[in-house]
């Protein structure tokens, strides 16, 4: 099996990253998919909250990065949830250490995943990072439907040479009711389990699911980009 690196990154604090990560996480966990979950935000760290499972990286430190390999050995999808202004840590550890040539020694495939919001900075976010690692990497651009619309993305060039020439796909995240989110936040708990929990009204719980459901759907339709690539079914010789 193929490994894969799953990114999740926007330098722009507020648009969504951590809140996608988290589901994700679920999203691996309701389908029994084997990972390893990092958490990056040393201020917040979010994703470890909801999954103590997850491993916790300093990227303050030049070694920061350097435990991913060792997720990868054991591990055919790590996903790392990138805080906020990490965009240039990044790209200055990839060219120092030559990752994107590693990864072709380890057989890796790295994903680049974008929530996004509408607003320039966004945009030039995407535009930095395709720029640099190229069709180095697959993207995968999340469009955050709390900012209802998309004009600066949808209207740029960036988006056409994103889609057209880096084959990269658009998924959308639902919107989930501000007091949902909330409770959720309250209970430091994912979706999953308060679908069976009293502490919901069945009509909340309705809401859950749908959301859920619908977040679902989205990251399996671009679950080629997502996850681990299997090796092709072998041919049964039919002849006796």
């Amino acid at each position: 099996m193929k490994k894969r690196l799953d990114l999740i990154l926007n330098g722009k604090g507020g648009v969504g990253k951590s809140f996608f990560a988290v589901n994700f996480i679920q999203y691996l966990k309701d389908h029994s998919i084997k990972y390893s979950g990092i958490d990056t935000d040393n201020a917040n760290s979010t994703l470890k909250r909801f999954h103590r499972d997850v491993n916790f990286l300093d990227l303050s430190m030049p070694t920061g990065f350097d435990p991913v390999f060792a997720e990868l050995d054991k591990h055919s999808l790590v996903v790392v949830d990138c805080r906020a202004a990490s965009t240039d840590v990044f790209i200055r550890y990839f060219a120092k250490l030559e990752i994107l040539a590693l990864f072709e020694q380890i057989k890796t495939s790295l994903t680049i995943i974008l929530p996004i919001g509408n607003d320039p900075d966004s945009l030039n976010e995407i535009q930095v990072l395709t720029d640099h690692f190229a069709d180095k990497a697959s993207y995968v651009i999340v469009k955050n439907r709390f900012f209802r619309e998309f004009i600066i993305y949808d209207k740029s060039k960036t988006r056409i040479r994103l889609l057209d020439d880096l084959n990269g796909k658009e998924i959308e995240m639902p919107v989930l009711n501000d007091w949902l989110v909330v409770a959720l936040n309250q209970a430091t708990t994912t979706i999953t389990p308060m679908l069976q929990s009293d502490r919901f009204t069945i009509i909340e719980r309705q809401r859950l699911m749908i959301w859920q459901r619908d977040f679902y759907s989205q990251i399996k339709s671009a679950c080629d980009m997502l996850l681990p690539i299997k090796p092709p079914k072998k041919k049964v010789d039919s002849h006796v």
